[in-house]
């Protein structure tokens, strides 16, 4: 899909941290997506699926208030939170790799979103560089030896990285990421200078932050993101003063193991609305294709709370 300068683009980033996800509910999002004609990047977690690891979160403020909004078990499935607990985590990358290389082959952009989805998530942020490339180059290699090509995007598991994360990626020639959370593109500054790829943060609020907030449930949760992006239609995200050159992207986070299964008859109310809308719905690469050679603001790695969803991630201004 190749994004005009006029077009509103709203790019769908595609999360898959587990096996069942990816053979289960991949599958089901391209299908859906594909008979809309939209686009996306499905970020694959490429190593062992030790989601059953997550369960030490429970002592983190707001979690468990979270799982019971958004029934992690109905999603996720009691076999999925057992790895790594009384089961062994399976290797979602050699166990799924026909299920990852048809999703490139139906057209959709594919990049990495971790080697263990659960140990960068919980590890990365104050891991050291030792740390940080083991697990970033096993990821890369296993991608590499899936699609046949190394990767050009990412996008970080639980919107955490480090400074050495940000040095991997443009040294494995990532070309532009979504790490974050935020309203706008922007690229990360170490010790003073900007360093690593664009990114192309993501913008809305996703399903699971908003399913029992203010009454919103499963079947109508659609209907507060469609309000947020009819404003953003209407160009309100713009500063008067300063507009930047073409209209701001959107970026929508979902997951396969959420959207791609329960959640898939909300998710297609959302792609019909965002059409009607008037979105684009495309993959990270046709926003870089659009954004990229423009002046981008800078800023250091900075960390904060997002409504709805436990602990500190990746936030930019």
């Amino acid at each position: 899909m190749a994004p005009q300068q006029d077009k509103r683009l709203l790019a769908l980033k595609i999360d898959v941290d587990t096996l069942r996800g990816t053979l289960e509910g991949v599958p089901r999002l391209v299908d859906a997506m594909r008979r809309r004609g939209a686009g996306g990047t499905f970020l694959f977690s490429l190593g062992p699926d030790h989601t059953g690891w997550a369960l030490k979160r429970a002592l983190r403020p707001g979690f468990l208030s979270k799982v019971s909004r958004t029934s992690v078990v109905e999603h996720y499935g009691v076999r999925t939170l057992l790895y790594g607990v009384l089961l062994p985590g399976p290797d979602i990358g050699r166990r799924a790799a026909a299920t990852m290389r048809a999703t490139a082959d139906a057209g959709f952009e594919c990049g990495i979103h971790a080697w263990d989805h659960v140990k960068w998530h919980d590890g990365v942020r104050h891991a050291d560089a030792a740390w940080t490339r083991r697990e970033w180059l096993a990821a890369v290699d296993r991608f590499a030896q899936v699609f046949g090509h190394r990767p050009v995007t990412t996008g970080a598991a639980g919107w955490q990285v480090n400074e050495h994360a940000v040095r991997l990626q443009q040294d494995s020639g990532i070309r532009y990421a979504s790490d974050g959370r935020g309203p706008r593109p922007y690229r990360l500054r170490i010790d003073g200078k900007p360093f690593g790829p664009p990114q192309y943060p993501t913008t809305l609020p996703t399903l699971d932050e908003l399913i029992g907030l203010d009454g919103w449930e499963a079947g109508n949760v659609h209907e507060p993101l469609l309000a947020l992006t009819a404003r953003a239609m209407r160009g309100e995200e713009l500063a008067s003063r300063t507009p930047p050159a073409a209209p701001l992207p959107q970026v929508f986070t979902l997951h396969a193991e959420l959207e791609g299964q329960k959640l898939l008859p909300v998710y297609e109310r959302l792609l019909d609305g965002w059409l009607a809308q008037g979105w684009t719905l495309c993959s990270l690469g046709d926003v870089h294709a659009q954004w990229g050679d423009q002046p981008m603001p800078t800023q250091p790695l900075r960390w904060g709370e997002v409504p709805g969803r436990s602990g500190e991630l990746l936030v930019s201004a």
